[in-house]
């Protein structure tokens, strides 16, 4: 698998994303939103934004191992925050995606949402290429 990742030159570079990634590989591996459950799928990290994150992004490195990929071989990543602030919630999405990804940058996108479940705040879903 290898994956080339490509800012433009007529493109602005962002700092936590790539803005083409190009996927060769063999399997595709489409990663649910994961969100902050605990294995008892009960939310974890009531009204802290912070903790949802890390716990989110934790449980997507777990769905990632288990389809036998690694945070490397994500292309995309779509963030859905509830009451989307970038100001409040980019410094601590960044922060959490570090966390499992390293330097690596996949293409991303955060939305703005309404409302999940009750308490809820983040979810992420992925693609990887493996």
């Amino acid at each position: 698998m290898s994956l080339e990742l490509i800012n433009p030159d007529d493109l602005p570079v962002p700092e936590m994303y790539t803005q083409v990634v190009v996927a060769t590989g063999s399997k595709m591996v489409f990663v649910s939103g994961q969100q902050p459950e605990g294995r008892d799928g009960k939310l974890v990290g009531h009204g802290d934004f912070a903790a949802q994150a890390r716990l989110t992004f934790a449980n997507l490195g777990r769905a990632l191992r288990a389809a036998g990929a690694r945070p490397e071989q994500v292309c995309k990543i779509t963030i859905y925050i509830v009451g989307y602030d970038r100001d409040e919630h980019v410094p601590i999405i960044e922060e959490a995606q570090i966390s499992l990804f390293g330097d690596h940058k996949p293409a991303n996108v955060i939305v703005g949402v309404a409302v999940m479940s009750p308490g809820y705040l983040i979810e992420v879903d992925a693609i990887a290429i493996i």
